[in-house]
């Protein structure tokens, strides 16, 4: 068996790959297993996915786009979907029938199981994370058993970013909207004075805002702005808008980007950065990500602009954006409003990995912590003083798979 991450820079070394095609199958399939991990859209970074034992696919339990699979509760405002569909598929559904998501990631090509257990998420002051969207889970736990919990039953804050080490998530139900437009537009050229003179009113300018820099002595290369409303403006505190398509990445094809045009178009059309019938990004890249409390957001920038000289060899890009606090016991915004510093690397194991313990040595003591499917090397004991809840999920786990069933090397690692 040979089995890769999207970069391809992990070859899982599980012993295979199961599809089960119904959730009873995946119950069998878990309930007789030594070792089992969920493999998603495989879009980690790292061996987050991988395990000694069974690798389990879950895309082919329901087919997202068949009648019935993705279920809107109108009255309660939430939508049960697969959890091994993509965002994209499911936002795609959710537009047929008139509803939306309050946040979409960059890249809509994410399962919504795997997005939602590393904690990954969109941008906004406003808007949490697209775990903070998930109302329930129904998982197969390590006895092959059934389970569903709720927003509000004990533990659910605990079993929502949970790295798969609770089960293998079947579906999951998320908090929907009706559905409305979006316009997204592109200015060029912030110079840095701006930015840390008036760090809230540039987060606060549309209602998904994304800075992207290098770190270097220019200015904010590009600025992404994402808003409801109608009106395209000129300018971005004096900066202009950018006078042709943008990637962020230099050279990179900008046909695979959404709309730049300030065009009002479907949320599902400009709320990612990538478009889902294009490869997103480069593909060729490792990433990692900080999330840092907002109120120490300009010292986490002064940090990493001083430090650029050591990272900006294996440095593509970078990019700055918010997300609002939750309650989620390992959620990267757990009780904090956060700054989320996001790397764009080369694909050069050893040069990233080189470098990072000296972006963590600037960033983990300003309370910035990883990205959960992204590079980084804190492990536990670096981890635990930064998650108020850590003992609380600890016992959760101990509770649900005291054999450690869904552990793997670097779940051991980074959960002990």
């Amino acid at each position: 068996m040979v089995e890769r991450n999207w970069s391809g820079n992990v070859t899982y070394r599980a012993e295979r790959v199961e599809r089960p095609r119904s959730v009873p199958e995946l119950q069998e399939l878990v309930a007789g297993a030594g070792r089992v991990r969920a493999l998603g859209s495989r879009h980690s970074f790292t061996a987050l996915a991988d395990t000694e034992g069974v690798l389990v696919c879950t895309s082919e339990l329901v087919d997202p786009a068949a009648p019935g699979a993705v279920v809107v509760d109108a009255e309660a405002g939430t939508a049960t979907v697969p959890g091994g569909a993509s965002y994209g598929v499911v936002a795609a559904e959710l537009e047929r029938q008139g509803w939306a998501l309050a946040s979409l990631a960059s890249l809509p090509h994410i399962s919504v199981a795997g997005a939602v257990a590393t904690g990954t998420h969109g941008s906004g002051d406003r808007t949490g994370s697209l775990s903070a969207a998930v109302a329930g889970l129904e998982l197969v736990t390590a006895d092959g058993a059934l389970l569903r919990v709720s927003r509000g039953d004990e533990g659910f804050d605990g079993s929502v970013v949970a790295l798969g080490a609770l089960g293998v998530v079947t579906r999951v139900t998320l908090d929907v909207e009706p559905t409305y437009l979006v316009r997204q537009d592109v200015f060029t050229g912030v110079p840095w004075s701006v930015v840390e003179a008036d760090l809230d009113a540039i987060t606060g300018a549309a209602d998904s805002v994304s800075l992207f820099t290098r770190f270097d002595d220019t200015a904010v290369r590009q600025v992404w702005c994402k808003s409801r409303g109608a009106d395209s403006p000129t300018d971005f505190f004096g900066s202009p808008r950018a006078t042709r398509v943008m990637h962020m990445l230099d050279g990179a094809p900008t046909e695979s980007v959404t709309d730049q045009t300030g065009t009002p178009g479907p949320w599902l059309e400009r709320l990612p950065h990538f478009r889902l019938e294009f490869t997103p990004s480069r593909g060729a890249e490792l990433q990692s990500e900080y999330l840092v409390p907002r109120r120490n957001a300009l010292t986490a920038m002064e940090g990493l602009r001083r430090l650029q000289p050591v990272f900006g060899p294996v440095l593509q890009n970078a990019e700055i954006r918010t997300v609002a606090s939750d309650p989620l016991w390992l959620s990267g915004s757990h009780d904090e409003d956060v700054v989320g510093f996001h790397f764009t690397w080369e694909l050069d194991e050893p040069g990233v990995y080189g470098v990072l313990p000296d972006i963590e040595a600037v960033l983990l003591p300003l309370g910035g912590r990883p990205h959960w499917g992204k590079c980084f090397v804190a492990a536990a004991a670096d981890l635990a003083p930064m998650y108020p809840r850590w003992d609380d999920f600890q016992r959760l786990r101990d509770s649900l798979d005291p054999e450690r069933k869904f552990g793997g090397a670097f779940v051991d690692r980074v959960l002990g």
